[in-house]
């Protein structure tokens, strides 16, 4: 049995939420655009984590997205085609913010991304904030937490390829979404939506 084969994310973790709200009629109301904050620590330097993050070659290891050029200079636009969509789906991304190896901003179509890096006792604390529709929130971390695993993996020089799309399906994925769903308040999503599974 191969390494990705005996791959198994461990419980749902290091996740928080914020939930959005715009002002309406004189009063704050919640709204369906949420943000979602994933902490992990990693055994590895800022330095490798950034390259991580911002190398198209490594991004296709571990990443929901190929990148056509490298996303570490502010002011890069980087074409992002999201990977095992059920059509293809590409996006400019504008890298607004590349301070190496610390902080990392740009766009993913209407997903604003903010990679933080911060230097521990044993590597780099990374945390993600991202925005995301509430309802697929819990999705999102589920998805997010996966490609962390493979990420960390990759740097440690053991790594078991991406797991994204449906094939992450194949690695507990559903377990991690209704975890965090739980951890969130929210109700556990469908996945595959009841109109597109297959009889």
């Amino acid at each position: 049995m191969s390494d990705r084969e005996r791959y198994t994310p461990g419980p749902a973790h290091g996740a928080q939420i914020r939930k959005g709200r715009v002002q309406k009629d004189g009063a704050l109301k919640e709204d369906d655009n949420w943000t979602l904050i994933l902490v992990r620590q990693l055994r590895h330097s800022p330095e490798k984590v950034w390259q991580a993050l911002t190398d198209p070659a490594h991004l296709r290891e571990w990443a929901p997205f190929d990148a056509d050029g490298n996303l570490g200079a502010a002011g890069n636009i980087v074409k992002l085609t999201t990977v095992a969509a059920p059509a293809a789906h590409v996006t400019e991304a504008r890298v607004t913010r590349a301070d190496a190896p610390e902080v990392l901003e740009y766009n993913w179509g209407d997903h604003e991304m903010r990679w933080e890096l911060e230097a521990s006792d044993v590597g780099t604390r990374l945390t993600l904030w991202t925005n995301i529709g509430r309802r697929f929130i819990a999705m999102g971390a589920a998805g997010w937490h996966i490609c962390f695993d493979v990420m960390d993996r990759l740097l440690g020089g053991a790594p078991i390829g991406r797991i994204v799309g449906a094939e992450a399906m194949k690695f507990n994925w559903q377990r991690l979404n209704a975890e965090y769903a739980q951890q969130f308040g929210v109700d556990t999503p469908n996945w595959p939506p009841q109109g597109d599974q297959k009889s």
